[in-house]
């Protein structure tokens, strides 16, 4: 057949034949078409630069050559708009998005289109030839599936000569010098091509509408081409009620339900222009068609860029989002706002998560979104149970038709399968998956499961409505930072999970989930915990050896040292290494034996008392983990190779090992598991007695993730009714020391990347360039600056996406050229910051070269002395490369050169330059520089007993003192429960009297003399001298009967808010603390807290305040002080 692309055969030959190979794949395989088009695309833009005289940068890839094309003006907006539609299309077919042969047709026509563009503004082809497209015929309708196949095969076949062919073409084209172009021709083809796009009907509002269609086909909607209306998209579609002469007016796109009621309004504005200013007649649209049909249309506002979405039906204020909904997204929000119910009625599953705090937690997020906040942080200690709370809200907020589809983050592998284990105990018949590479197109489930890096794989192949609530465990800034773009792009609620204490966690992560700075929406903390005895407290050992303090330095060993490390090593007397290198360059046998020794020795046994129960050390990296390993096994051998093993992911097998030390897998034996990262945060192993950490700290959030590996109760631990109390921690490197009296929290800086320093360092010597009138160094570090523009135009990312208009600008042709002010403002406040996106893994000698090139540079301009210092850094640089390898020998002549003084003698900026690029790709094959940088140093010199410090140690973290002094009292006491009549009497709330309490005291002194009881005062100074009611602080009233009575209450009533459930859990605290409490304490602080009118405020019934006193009096916990009896 006749090709629509054979009258490009004699200028174009390689756009004829690709296109023509587009076209026979329409029918037989469109998305093969599409990615057949955007390879059309590639050469159609290769052949641009050509003709313009451009050199291709060296990021080719499409989008950065169209992001270059930018920045000429000659090349019409609406061109580079239809090659990116060509580019879009054949990257989602690229990925196994389908298209049909109607979508692949308007592609042909894009392709069409713009090769006679091409051809008649260039290539000087007659303007008033026939360029007619035709649509291509079917061969044959329908095909039968084995010639379809045949087909199929052929074009295979075809495809092989045309790659050959291309080939060919490109060879021969690299032999002709690229045209240059001068300012009068440029001028004349941009005068040109506007002409010809203007015959062609080419303008900013069709390629507009053109990429709105576009981003409206890619999540599903049946878009007719040329404006016309489909049964699921209409297109000017007519309203009337509109403030016009004739009363009437067109809705640029409505988006129809299957029943035929308006779904959305799109109103479309000028690319210039803030979407935001079509509002108000989008509001008219919407008020028109709602009183025509009776179901208000959603409003989506845009300007082919930024996208606003307002659903202001239900309140909601308008915001930004980064695409359109697909049908079901939006069917499922109209759904919403006739069946969501009200949060008053929404019933939680006291079964999932019912203690009190868990109640509140969720009641308080619930509460939150009702108040058209989409954004919530749920801080909660380790162990409490974070996620049973998300598993309670989901099943809370599905049931209540508030979320069909929810996403819930996680940042390992191993958490994610703890996570599924969850969803599925307590919501077994709810539809779930893993989000994987293998499941990401699935779309029928309601719970999906997936680690970060997955989601950010293929996060945009759903629609940014898919998800109604996200769900992000363990929710930090640096979380955020990396996959922000998965938190951006999904419009939906989102819940952070994070056990990091509140005052620790960062102010960012309390704004970036709408909640003022130490302020979570529900916070629940371990000391809380401990005090309410859902999690165990912790004790400090810290054991650290001189080595380990001050380092390994022969001038500071002992003699019988020094001959040790002479035996061992040469040089013995040059060995200086720093307590940061122990475990790291340096390994000390000995040392690692003392760590293994001392938990072996001192750590909590497991039942028979034989050996340590389940214990984790933090190790430092895989060598040190490995090194640890090696001496377990060498002074255990008893125990063989299963009882101790490295956890990390050098090892495949890191789930199964993780599973057998759950007691899950196959070797039930592991009991010590060396970490190096893989157990520090959010794994549940309850059965964890023993913490060692053989590693130094200095993140006060990781610090905490540590020790919550411990924290857990576990009944039965060490035989019938013999319950896991405590858990202990050795400290090796005095960390638990260090945070007590060095740790000042501060608000991280935010860190600036290697190439955002870069990027700033040339805007620098761009501006010391114009100041110095040195024109020329202007111009060439102008030209860098421009392709780091153009580097980070070309990501897809959303940060870059909320710049578009910023990249615009600064992308215009000489306005880099400027460089006045507001574009220096527009470089520094709102360019460089993009750069960190820019990935340069593999490159990054490379990058530190440039960073060092463009310093020296610097320095030359202002003729400072310091020039001479970055010479001599260029120089050791260039004097480290390996010159043994091929890549570096092929460039000897020109390192010899510059090795040179006399290259040196007169310098230029220039030269530099060319040092920079000729060098920078070999950068990587430096040497490594300094003594032991990456050599293992192994040594076993032994420590004498008296460098050896083991002591006890009580840390000085807030409230933990209290927990501490409670257990020593609380030993006390329960030990002589069973003697004294008082005690008992004071744990079941009967009154006791003066002389009782004296005789109390008494006895605690006698048997007890270390425990001065008068400290219960500091720490209890309101009870005012009561010693009954400092006793009762300690010993309270069986704080499992006091839970049950308020849990029972909370779960019979299912509509109690987020405030009155604080406080129930105040009351029940105070109980718990004070063993009773007066009647007028509900009318001050701290219960006026919540309210100022106290329980009366709180709990505006009667009878629920009835049935509180009731609870109160049937159970004596309401009583009169009762030193008063």
């Amino acid at each position: 057949m006749n090709s629509n692309f054979t009258y490009l055969k004699e200028t174009l030959p390689d756009l004829a034949v690709l296109g023509e190979l587009a076209e026979q794949y329409v029918y037989v395989d469109p998305s093969s078409c599409a990615v057949k088009l955007r390879t059309y695309a590639e050469k159609y833009v290769q052949n641009l630069y050509w003709q313009l005289g451009l050199t291709l940068p060296e990021d080719n890839s499409l989008y950065s050559l169209l992001s270059g094309l930018n920045q000429h003006s000659v090349i019409q907006r609406s061109i580079l708009d239809y090659l990116h539609i060509l580019r879009q299309s054949g990257n989602k077919a690229a990925h196994g998005g389908e298209l049909s042969s109607s979508e692949a047709i308007q592609l042909l026509k894009y392709a069409h289109s713009i090769g006679t563009w091409l051809n008649i503004v260039f290539l000087k082809a007659d303007p008033c030839a026939d360029y007619c497209f035709k649509v291509p015929k079917k061969i044959q309708e329908p095909f039968l599936e084995p010639e379809k196949v045949k087909v199929q095969i052929q074009l295979l076949k075809k495809g092989t000569q045309v790659e050959e062919l291309l080939k060919q073409l490109q060879e021969e084209r690299e032999k002709l010098k690229s045209l240059l172009r001068n300012k009068e021709e440029l001028e004349f083809i941009k005068i040109k091509g506007q002409q010809v796009a203007d015959e062609l009907k080419y303008n900013e509002s069709t390629t507009r509408h053109l990429l709105i269609d576009k981003m409206l086909s890619f999540v599903g909607w049946d878009i007719e081409d040329d404006g016309k209306s489909t049964d699921e998209v209409g297109q000017e579609i007519e309203v009337d009620g509109q403030p016009t002469e004739s009363g009437i007016g067109y809705v640029d796109y409505v988006l129809w339900d299957d029943n035929g009621l308006p779904l959305a309004v799109i109103e479309v504005k000028k690319t210039s222009r803030d979407p935001d200013i079509g509002k108000k007649q989008a509001v008219l649209y919407a008020d028109s068609l709602e009183k025509k049909f009776n179901q208000r249309p959603v409003i989506f506002c845009t300007n082919g860029h930024d996208i606003i979405i307002w659903n202001d039906s239900e309140k909601e204020p308008p915001r930004k989002i980064y695409g359109f909904y697909s049908k079901d997204s939006l069917q499922y929000l109209h759904f919403k706002r006739k069946e969501r119910k009200k949060a008053k009625d929404i019933i939680l599953n006291p079964a999932i998560a019912g203690r009190i705090y868990q109640q509140e937690a969720q009641r308080r997020v619930i509460e939150k979104f009702d108040s058209k906040y989409r954004k919530s942080l749920i801080a909660q200690a380790t162990g409490t149970g974070k996620t049973r709370v998300a598993v309670s809200l989901c099943d809370a907020l599905m049931r209540a038709n508030w979320a069909k589809r929810i996403l819930f983050l996680c940042d390992r592998r191993e958490l994610r399968k703890q996570a599924k284990e969850k969803f599925t105990e307590f919501l077994p018949d709810t539809p779930l998956t893993i989000v994987n590479s293998n499941t990401s197109k699935i779309r029928d489930k309601r719970i999906y499961l997936s680690t970060y890096p997955a989601m950010l794989k293929c996060y945009d192949s759903f629609d940014v409505g898919f998800f109604d609530l996200i769900i992000a465990d363990e929710s930090h800034r640096s979380i955020y930072n990396i996959y922000k773009d998965i938190f951006s792009y999904f419009d939906s609620l989102q819940i952070g999970l994070t056990a990091t204490p509140v005052e620790f966690v960062n102010r960012n992560t309390f704004s970036m989930f709408e909640c003022d700075n130490q302020d979570p929406t529900a916070h629940y903390s371990y000391c809380q915990a401990v005090l309410d005895e859902y999690l165990v407290p912790f004790e400090v050992i810290t054991h650290t050896t001189k080595f380990l303090r001050d380092g390994i330095r022969y001038a500071d060993m002992n003699r019988d040292q020094q001959i040790q490390l002479e035996e061992q090593v040469a040089d013995a007397e040059d060995f200086d290494f720093s307590a940061p290198q122990i475990d790291q360059q340096i390994f000390n046998r000995a040392t690692i034996r003392e760590i293994l020794k001392n938990l072996m020795e001192n750590g909590i046994k497991e039942e028979t008392n034989t050996h340590p129960g389940k214990s984790i050390i933090f190790a430092r990296n895989h060598r040190h983990a490995i090194m640890i390993q090696s001496e377990f096994n060498n002074m255990y051998r008893q125990y063989g190779g299963n009882f101790c093993q490295v956890i990390d992911n050098y090892d495949p097998r890191a789930e199964q090992l993780i599973d057998d030390f759950k007691g899950k897998g196959t070797n039930k034996n592991l009991t010590i598991a060396i970490s190096v990262d893989m157990l520090d945060t959010g794994i549940d192993i309850p059965e964890v007695v023993n913490l060692v950490f053989a590693k130094p700290l200095k993140s006060y959030v990781k610090f905490w993730q540590m020790i919550g590996r411990g924290t857990r109760l576990c009944s039965n631990l060490f035989g019938l009714g013999k319950d896991k109390e405590k858990f202990r921690i050795f400290d090796h490197w005095g960390n638990f020391e260090w945070f007590d009296l060095n740790y000042k929290p501060v608000e991280p800086a935010n860190s600036i990347s290697l190439i955002e320093r870069l990027f700033g360092e040339r805007l620098d010597l761009a501006e010391l360039s114009l100041d110095k009138f040195q024109e020329e160094h202007f111009t060439y570090i102008i030209g860098l600056i421009r392709k780091d523009i153009n580097a980070v135009d070309a990501l897809n990312t959303i940060a870059v996406k909320d710049k578009w208009n910023e990249l615009k600008t600064v992308k215009q042709e000489a306005v880099l050229d400027r460089f006045d002010a507001k574009i220096k403002s527009i470089l520094r406040n709102d360019i460089l910051p993009l750069m960190k996106w820019i990935n340069i893994r593999g490159n990054v000698e490379a990058y530190k070269f440039d960073l060092l090139i463009v310093k020296a540079q610097k320095e030359l301009v202002i003729d400072s002395h310091e020039f001479d210092d970055y010479r001599d850094s260029i120089l050791n640089e260039i004097s480290l490369l390996q010159r043994n390898l091929y890549q570096v020998r092929q460039k000897h002549e020109f390192i010899d050169q510059v090795l040179s003084t006399e290259f040196w003698d007169n310098i230029t900026i220039k030269k530099l330059e060319e040092i920079r690029r000729e060098l920078r790709g070999i950068m990587q094959f430096k040497q490594n520089a300094g003594p032991y940088s990456d050599i293992l140093v192994v040594i076993d010199v032994s420590e004498e007993g008296e460098d050896i410090e083991h002591k006890s140690y009580k840390p000085r973290m807030a409230g933990l003192e209290m927990v501490g002094y409670k257990d020593r009292v609380e030993n006390v006491l329960n030990q002589m429960f069973n003697e004294s009549t008082t005690l008992q009497k004071i744990k079941n709330g009967i009154p006791v009297k003066a002389e009782e309490l004296n005789s109390l005291v008494s006895l605690i002194i006698t048997k007890h003399p270390d425990v001065d009881i008068n400290i219960l005062y500091e720490f209890f100074p309101d009870t005012t001298g009561s010693l009954d009611l400092a006793i009762r602080r300690i010993i309270g009233l069986e704080a499992d009967a006091v839970n049950r009575y308020f849990t029972t209450f909370v779960q019979s009533h299912p509509e109690l808010t987020g405030n009155q459930i604080a406080f129930l859990n105040m009351l029940k605290n105070h109980i718990s603390k004070f063993g009773a409490i007066k009647l007028e304490k509900f009318y001050e602080q701290p219960f006026t807290n919540i309210n100022s009118d106290g329980i009366d405020g709180v709990f505006e019934k009667e009878p629920i305040i009835k049935e509180i006193f009731q609870i109160l009096e049937d159970n004596r916990l309401s009583i009169n002080p009762m030193r008063d009896a």
